[in-house]
């Protein structure tokens, strides 16, 4: 986990979803069984949900990783689909409220009859979800849902039909602490937080621990809650010490306006952020001439120059008119994922698929080679980029296997 190395090396992608994963190819399509939580789509189609943050606070992220969903479908559907089936896609918008997401993924499971749902993108409504789940024996997976309890429950046990393809907070934080130090040099820092979420807590917490354990000082700590927009405060209150870095683990609504405030109180020391930050909206909200010395935590960069992540790109401008983020590649995954699943799956109902999930193994997903353990979590490399003038311009690799 602490050893760090220049670029970000993306496993090659196959030409087919089937490919690079655990266990044999599945049977042909069966009738779920009655206590599956789900049943069979119209003949034909394979019905699977999405259930994102389409507006609300959030919308960037559910938009973005839907579009990444929407493109691995069209490409699986083009290439005939699933054991003779075509996917059909149910999608919603939570709105960015939790208890949406709940209403929701209780719809898709018990009147829609999906038999796995992708989304919500963030922690906290991915999590409000998870129990309807367990509850209808229906897999849900998330592109981004980082915190550390999503895919296990209060005693530490595996919630069932839980999956993720990204890295958890524990590793987001532990692999900026290791780049501070050994990296940036950081010997002090402060940490700025949202205190309103499980993902900015999780991310300090794991950050404090490393820093702190390798011989680093957090000189202060100070917290907003979400939907903030004066930090005038806080940032007067940190102006006056003695630090390296700025921790500042949130999401970009508040981090490009908190970066923004900073360099106008002249306070010019690198910042140092999670995936969170991984949003066009950074830039206009933080400006170009704010966004130099910034560095985040992310699952991938279109630095790469692997040829398949070349091609993934090229594929995405071709079909968006744009090149994709970390959101797009996460949604693509997840959809992959789940689809491959299916492909390997006894039979096409909940149970079965969940099962395939659980011994998912090498899979050659955009952001990385990843295999699933105990606990459901992808376990694979991070990135951390650097912005100038706003724009990504570097990224270095953390290994998850250092």
């Amino acid at each position: 986990m602490k050893r760090i190395t220049t670029g970000l090396l993306i496993a090659a992608l196959g030409m087919s979803v089937f490919a690079g994963c655990s266990g044999g190819g599945g049977q042909a399509a069966q009738p779920a069984p009655a206590n599956s939580g789900s049943a069979p789509a119209a003949p034909g189609t394979i019905k699977i949900g999405v259930n994102y943050e389409l507006s609300g606070g959030v919308a960037t992220y559910g938009q973005d990783s839907v579009k990444g969903v929407e493109m691995a479908v069209d490409e699986i559907n083009a290439a005939g689909g699933i054991k003779g089936s075509k996917i059909e896609l149910v999608k919603y918008d939570t709105k960015s409220e939790p208890a949406e997401a709940t209403t929701l993924a209780t719809k898709l499971m018990t009147q829609d009859k999906v038999v796995a749902i992708i989304g919500p993108a963030t922690s906290g409504s991915f999590g409000a979800t998870i129990p309807v789940a367990n509850a209808n024996k229906v897999p849900v997976v998330s592109g981004s849902a980082t915190a550390d309890t999503v895919t296990v429950d209060k005693s530490g046990a595996v919630q069932p039909y839980a999956f993720r393809v990204c890295f958890s907070d524990s590793f987001q934080g532990t692999a900026m602490a290791t780049y501070a130090a050994k990296t940036l040099n950081a010997k002090s820092a402060v940490i700025i937080k949202d205190n309103s979420s499980d993902y900015g807590k999780g991310l300090a917490a794991n950050f404090q621990k490393t820093f702190e354990a390798g011989g680093g000082t957090i000189v202060d700590q100070q917290s907003y809650v979400q939907g903030d927009k004066d930090f005038n405060a806080i940032l007067t209150k940190i102006k006056g010490e003695q630090f390296d870095v700025i921790y500042l683990p949130g999401y970009y609504q508040e981090a490009g306006l908190i970066i923004k405030a900073a360099r106008d109180l002249g306070i010019n020391a690198p910042v140092l952020g999670a995936d969170g930050f991984d949003s066009p909206d950074l830039l206009s909200l933080g400006g170009a001439k704010a966004l130099n010395n910034v560095f985040f935590t992310n699952h991938y960069s279109s630095l790469d120059k692997d040829p398949k992540v070349v091609k993934f790109i090229a594929d995405y401008k071709a079909k968006n008119g744009k090149d994709p983020n970390a959101f797009n590649a996460m949604g693509y995954d997840a959809a992959k994922f789940v689809a491959d699943a299916i492909t390997r799956a006894a039979s096409v109902d909940g149970p079965a698929i969940q099962q395939a999930m659980a011994s998912t193994k090498d899979f050659p997903a955009v952001t990385g080679t990843f295999s699933v353990d105990a606990n459901h979590n992808a376990i694979k490399d991070i990135v951390v980029v650097g912005l100038k003038d706003g724009v990504q311009t570097t990224s270095e690799r953390v290994s998850a296997s250092a």
